[in-house]
């Protein structure tokens, strides 16, 4: 039978590095894959279709599906978790000293719909009382102008958000803009500017103490099946997921080494106990049963926030044949 060609494009973790390098199959395909920066992967998936299988921001996901407008299918592979207490920069001359002081000030953010921003927004709401509302936005490029939404917003009438025709990080520095928040560090902050700072300097802590308190690990990105591929091999994406499974398997073996460390930092091991004494050994699951309460927080954010028009359920989120795992 012939093997089913498929491109499939993601960013360069080591939870795919199986893949790249041909360790692990995805059964019934012979696989292009490629790997490039998130950012230029985003672009193309959401707005060009590129790929066949492809890296997808969550949150952007989730608008379109509520609208009915998704290119892709997702599976419950999830590439890219972060904290995001550490992507909130703000000026040291504006009166903040914690994160309730962030009502009312001007914030920019690359797109305001992307999964880190959901994610700050979702805390400040939960655990600081402050709505989305509470804040003026700014939305633009961090670092180039230009940068646009995936998709038209559905905010409310005179929701407080203006395009920025100058760089976010430029405007952070200027004092155009009393914070940003961004998953990539503002180059302004970079270059150690006297008058930024991030917003929680001990990042590490209060998105420990967070997990605790929330039982939440935030999900940024997930794998995606372009519809058209999906309708006509209804078999791929559980065959994607075994494959990405197996891949990240491979991966997490390779973190807890201890003969000779396959990761360059000194402490790592000690850094993996640590993190599976807070979140347990299978901290960066995969699949819906083990995600659903940060799956639901992410749906609940989204309407909530004003992207999603409407409440997407777990279930509907992935491709069929991935909502529960075999077992022998």
């Amino acid at each position: 039978m012939t093997r089913l060609p498929i491109t499939v494009a993601t960013w360069d973790y080591d939870r795919v590095r199986a893949l790249v390098d041909g360790r692990v199959r995805i059964e019934g395909c012979d696989v292009n894959y490629v790997t490039m920066r998130v950012e230029e992967i985003l672009e193309r998936a959401f707005f060009h279709g590129e790929f066949d299988v492809a890296e997808i921001g969550f949150s952007p996901y989730l608008i379109a599906l509520s609208r009915g407008a998704a290119r892709y299918v997702a599976i419950p592979v999830f590439l890219s978790r972060m904290f995001r207490h550490s992507a909130i920069y703000v000026r040291t001359d504006r009166g903040i000293a914690g994160a309730a002081d962030l009502r009312g000030k001007r914030i920019g953010v690359p797109e305001y719909q992307m999964s880190a921003a959901l994610w700050v927004r979702g805390f400040l709401q939960d655990d600081f009382g402050i709505a989305a509302a509470d804040i003026d936005w700014v939305q633009g490029g961090l670092e180039q102008a230009g940068r646009r939404e995936k998709f038209p917003l559905n905010l409310p009438e005179k929701f407080p958000l203006a395009s920025a025709a100058e760089p976010l990080s430029q405007m952070l520095a200027d004092g155009a803009l009393d914070a940003v928040i961004s998953a990539r560090r503002p180059s302004c902050f970079v270059a150690g500017h006297p008058m930024i700072r991030r917003l929680f300097p001990d990042y590490r802590s209060a998105e420990r103490d967070y997990y605790r308190r929330s039982g939440l690990f935030p999900i940024m990105h997930a794998v995606g099946v372009r519809r058209d591929v999906l309708e006509r091999h209804p078999w791929l994406p559980a065959s994607l997921y075994k494959a990405f499974a197996q891949a990240k398997r491979i991966a997490d073996d390779d973190l807890a080494e201890t003969t000779a460390l396959k990761i360059g930092l000194p402490w790592v091991n000690a850094e993996l106990d640590a993190t599976r004494d807070l979140m347990g050994d299978d901290f960066w699951s995969y699949g819906v049963a083990a995600n659903h309460k940060t799956l639901a927080a992410m749906a609940r954010y989204s309407y909530q926030q004003g992207l999603a028009v409407r409440m997407v359920s777990v279930e509907e989120m992935f491709a069929p044949g991935t909502l529960t795992e075999v077992r022998v």
